[in-house]
């Protein structure tokens, strides 16, 4: 199982670049090139032990001036070695956007590497993000429903169906909880109804470095990307952390 970060109870999560031994980082497959403009809160996370030139390591979204939502699974270095990047479409591009260091982490209480569940990490900017749109998180737990079509935003692996480290997007549709239910891989590694999003068809997926990057419905934050098996696997959909169930404990820290 993917983690769209690190190998973590025979799961590998969507972090990002870092060490491969640690890490199966995640990017978005089969989607078109997104701007900075529609999705002004999506933030790249990077890191300076990453083993890619940009620094890549996970995703995020900005959710205050001050605050960004990310994994919890893409915590695993020390918090100097983070920066966050708001505005810049291509990482390699550092002429653009704005950047800030972190100055402090919250890691969900109830996250556990056992089940995967509440994989939320909330980060303190060193410098605020000002004048910068944030999302909306999405309290209603309805929202998650079969049929609706998110759409998931990400620098991570392409699978070459696009420029790696390039801000992208793709329309994911949610196929409800019981078809990962459906999925012993899935339930034994934690899947939930009442704390993941289970959505993609194998047209379109996030994948490795995309971990925590947003997933966004009517304007609203349904989710964060959490793990899966592969990328764009029909087989096997996107699972993700789904707002609504976390969203007390996340509006505290906000």
């Amino acid at each position: 199982m993917l983690k769209r970060a690190v190998v973590l109870a025979g799961i590998l999560m969507l972090v990002s670049a870092g060490a491969v031994s640690a890490a199966d980082k995640r990017l978005i497959v089969g989607g078109t090139l997104a701007s900075v403009r529609e999705a002004p809160w999506a933030v790249a996370l990077t890191n300076s032990q990453s083993s890619r030139p940009t620094g890549r390591w996970c995703g995020a979204v900005l959710v205050a001036p001050d605050k960004v939502l990310t994994a919890a699974h893409c915590m695993l270095k020390p918090v100097s070695t983070y920066t966050a990047v708001q505005g810049r479409a291509e990482l390699s591009d550092d002429s653009t956007g704005r950047v800030s260091g972190i100055s402090k982490v919250w890691i969900h209480p109830g996250y556990n590497t056992k089940n995967n569940r509440n994989d939320f990490a909330i980060l303190t900017l060193a410098q605020p993000f000002t004048q910068v749109p944030v999302i909306t998180l999405e309290t209603n737990p309805k929202a998650d429903r079969k049929g609706a079509v998110p759409t998931v935003y990400g620098w991570g692996d392409t699978a070459d169906t696009g420029p790696d480290d390039t801000l992208q997007k793709v329309a994911v549709p949610d196929l409800g909880d019981d078809a990962c239910l459906a999925n012993k891989e899935y339930v034994a590694n934690g899947y939930a109804a009442a704390s993941n999003v289970c959505a993609g068809n194998g047209t379109g997926d996030a994948c490795q470095g995309d971990s925590g990057g947003p997933l966004v419905l009517n304007g609203r934050l349904l989710a964060t990307v959490s793990w899966g098996k592969g990328c764009a696997d029909p087989a096997f959909p996107g699972v993700y952390a789904e707002i609504a169930s976390a969203a007390k404990a996340l509006r505290a820290q906000i």
